[in-house]
């Protein structure tokens, strides 16, 4: 199965069109307080100019079900990356709502709980994926940091967890072959490590991180 590549938090159609041109599976939005947060209306703008086949995802912070599936449904989005306490309830509610093509993937920051909570996400039973990020005391996510890939590897990409795994938090065009081969994921995840500056993607930084990335899984 080849590599899953994701590149999150995009800010334009320039940008989102860049990711696809390179050969990305998906890009992300986030609706969530950060320096790219984007709104409905304008992400509304942007997924229209997309193929249909490059997975939309959204990423929300602790929002409720009935704000997550209006914005699904105005930006044209096709899938949602939680990051929440609630994320049992929320995920069946939007399986429900939505049906099987919505991808619906749950956040877990790699920590000392990080294995007990992918349990809890396993036995779930309406995650497609689980990604797996680092976290700071002042950001959940688009940190710009890496996790401990190796205590990763024997702790919780051990092939225990029958989800598929993606890899996010700190990675760069130059560390994702390593954090590939280390962790054998079943997709990577990027957002500051392909910018310019915040919110803004560097079109050689994206095309380098994806070609390396694909390069990387292609030798496993």
């Amino acid at each position: 199965m080849s590599l899953w590549v994701k590149i999150c938090a995009n800010t334009s159609v320039a940008d989102a069109q860049m990711a696809v041109n390179v050969g990305a599976d998906a890009v992300g939005f986030v609706f969530a307080s950060s320096p790219r947060r984007v709104t409905r209306e304008q992400v509304a703008a942007i997924t229209p100019h997309l193929p249909a086949a490059i997975e939309k995802i959204g990423v929300f912070v602790d929002s409720d079900f009935a704000t997550i599936a209006e914005t699904v449904a105005l930006a044209g989005l096709t899938g949602v990356q939680l990051h929440s306490s609630n994320e049992g309830d929320l995920a069946a509610q939007l399986r429900a709502r939505f049906g099987p093509s919505l991808r619906i993937l749950q956040v877990v920051h790699f920590g000392k709980d990080a294995s007990a909570e992918l349990q809890a996400v396993s036995a779930n039973g309406f995650i497609d994926a689980v990604l797996i990020d680092s976290r700071t005391v002042n950001a959940v996510g688009g940190t710009g940091i890496p996790f401990d890939w190796q205590t990763a590897r024997a702790t919780v990409f051990d092939g225990a967890c029958a989800l598929k795994l993606i890899a996010a938090g700190g990675l760069t065009p130059a560390n994702v072959a390593e954090a590939i081969t280390t962790l054998q994921p079943w997709g990577v995840d990027v957002a500051s490590g392909v910018e310019s500056s915040p919110g803004h993607k560097d079109e050689q930084k994206v095309r380098s991180f994806v070609a390396n990335a694909r390069a990387a899984s292609a030798q496993q």
